[in-house]
């Protein structure tokens, strides 16, 4: 209900696994007919890297309205590989703008687990629910930056945050 009505849902790492297992990315589809999945990194090992994610200008997704900015934040899981049943689904969910990021690079270890077309989160069709496998709230400050002490900066995963605070 609370979904249904709008409110903004986000799932990161293990909560973007409930979304896809539970139906919640697609309210009106069953959960056992869903067309994509969560499955074990590509080099079926546990990653944990910095990662840098891409958002989708034309991704309905509240979380990423009006970021042009890439995100720079960790992974860290072992089955954070996003699949889709078929090239269909792919080219479906690319064509209603729900891939809302996608890793920096089509190729490991840029795109640390292998995900289909580089898919490191997607929202519902509404854009009120949001799911991603990297952690942006373990980069909301500057200094939480691997290379702030050599003078990096920006990329936070703060502005997902104040998106959905907003929306609320």
């Amino acid at each position: 209900e609370f979904a249904q009505s709008g409110r903004p849902v986000l799932g990161i790492c293990n909560g973007f696994q409930v979304l896809v297992k539970s139906g919640l990315l697609d309210l009106n589809q069953a959960a056992v007919d869903r067309p994509y999945t969560l499955t074990y990194n590509e080099r079926s090992r546990f990653e944990c890297r910095w990662a840098k994610l891409i958002p989708n200008p034309n991704s309905h997704s509240i979380f990423t309205q009006g970021l042009t900015e890439p995100i720079y934040c960790p992974v860290a899981h072992g089955e954070g590989r996003f699949m889709v049943r078929d090239s269909a689904t792919a080219d479906h969910l690319e064509a209603q703008n729900r891939i809302a990021l996608t890793y920096a690079a089509d190729s490991y270890p840029l795109n640390p687990n292998g995900s289909t077309h580089n898919i490191a989160g997607i929202c519902n069709q509404q854009g009120n629910i949001m799911g991603l496998m990297p952690h942006p709230e373990d980069h909301i400050f500057p200094w939480q930056h691997p290379h702030h002490h050599r003078g990096a900066q920006g990329m936070l995963g703060l502005s997902l945050f104040i998106n959905g605070i907003n929306n609320a």
